[in-house]
């Protein structure tokens, strides 16, 4: 037929002349009109030339001109060589693009991006994960700065302390910043912060004015062993003052920082033996060195007493009393025999024995208020804020360190204005 004739030669314009304004599914029922298997055949062609529409280049009005003046088109050409430099030329199908074929792009190109999309998942998890760690951050920070005190029942297990303190307390602030900011509020633990916080201030001070002396006022042998007992002074007050605010933050930091505020107890008791030792046996070298030795192995051994963990419970105060008290009180020994060494009248100036008896009966009363609680245990709720055990500890503590800070002064005085020894030393070779 000549539908067969035309199918082994070339195929009528009409057939293969873009159809601009003709759907792509009538133009599929014009081609499958031949019976039997033409029918099947040009189905077959209609569908290649379906497939081919995806790599077709863009149409552009000179390529139809073109493609339509040719007349001969071989559709049943199996050359494999010419199939693959078609594809290599980017040509493929002449036919051209109609809505339709727009269409089934866009739908093909929103699939595409739906699958980027999804395949982004990972990403977007990144960035809800950013967004809800910056919106806890923001709730984080105006918690904090609207926090309010809280009643004693209401703090979590590590910070409760002290039950006879009923309301005024800091809830927990898991942040360095909130807990400095909280200073400046009244709580508490207010008092205990700034009595040491200007206690250390005052020492870093007075340190800073003696150790900047000339030396013909007074001399660097003077100023070591002053030094001494201004570090000791100042890292006590210092790591209170640094226990008393950050002991809100966590557990972790609450017992860190105890642990440290002992320690800076033991320190200070070790720093303000050294001068009275050094002054009261200046003229005896092996009771001075015996003496010194002593101290610093109770200063070490109240060291690591203080790290130990159940040190700071609440309800072993009495022990951390006892313990500081017994370092304390063992200056009596070297003072009784100061006095049985030197005599009783004539050394107590020369010694300052009396500001430093003061200075011992300062310590000795503090720790009794800490240990025993009072006032708060005889006016439970009433001492809150203020006028508790802790803050009385903090004040006698930071009163009998400058009453020292005085006696010390003055027996380095007579040393240096009237001191001459009257025996030589055992050991001249050794300054000390």
């Amino acid at each position: 037929s000549s539908l067969r004739r035309d199918l082994n030669g070339t195929v009528d314009e009409d057939v293969l002349q873009p159809h601009h304004n003709q759907p792509m599914a009538s133009r599929k029922s014009a081609l499958n009109v031949a019976p039997g298997n033409d029918g099947e055949l040009f189905s077959n062609m209609m569908m290649e030339a379906d497939f081919s529409i995806r790599k077709r280049r863009v149409w552009a009005p000179e390529e139809q001109s073109s493609l339509a003046s040719s007349e001969d088109i071989d559709l049943l050409d199996d050359d494999d060589d010419e199939l693959e430099e078609e594809e290599d030329d980017g040509v493929g199908c002449p036919l051209p693009s109609t809505p339709e074929d727009n269409q089934l792009l866009e739908a093909e190109m929103t699939e595409v991006l739906k699958a980027g999309v999804l395949s982004d998942e990972i990403d977007l998890g990144a960035l809800a994960h950013n967004a809800a760690e910056q919106a806890e951050e923001f709730v984080r920070k105006v918690w904090e700065a609207s926090w309010k005190v809280c009643h004693f029942k209401n703090l979590p297990a590590w910070l409760q302390d002290n039950d006879f303190l009923h309301k005024g307390h800091r809830p927990p602030l898991p942040s360095f910043s909130a807990c400095f900011k909280s200073i400046f509020r009244i709580h508490t633990e207010t008092g205990n912060i700034w009595t040491h916080l200007l206690g250390c201030v005052m020492f870093i001070g007075v340190a800073a004015y003696f150790l900047t002396r000339p030396s013909f006022e007074i001399q660097l042998q003077e100023k070591l062993i002053f030094l001494t007992f201004f570090i000791g002074a100042i890292i006590c007050l210092g790591f209170s003052f640094a226990f008393h605010t950050l002991c809100c933050h966590s557990e972790m930091v609450g017992k860190l920082f105890s642990k440290l505020d002992y320690c800076g107890i033991a320190l200070l008791i070790m720093g303000s033996f050294v001068p009275w030792l050094y002054y009261g046996f200046y003229c005896h070298y092996k009771h001075k060195l015996i003496y010194l030795t002593v101290v610093i192995v109770l200063g070490i051994t109240s060291i690591i007493t203080s790290l130990w963990d159940k040190f700071s419970q609440p309800n072993l105060r009495p022990l951390r009393a006892g313990v500081f008290m017994s370092f304390g009180l063992s200056g009596i020994i070297p003072a009784i025999h100061y006095v049985l060494m030197e005599g009783w009248v004539s050394k107590i100036s020369q010694a300052s024995l009396g500001w430093l008896i003061l200075m011992g009966l300062l310590y000795i009363l503090g720790a009794l208020f800490y240990a025993l609680r009072v006032p708060e245990r005889w006016f439970p709720g009433k001492c809150d804020l203020w006028f508790q055990s802790h803050q009385i500890f903090h004040v006698l503590v930071l009163v009998a360190a400058f009453v020292h800070y005085h006696g010390i002064s003055e027996m380095a005085m007579y040393r240096v204005t009237v001191g001459e020894c009257d025996i030589p030393h055992q050991h001249p070779a050794i300054s000390f």
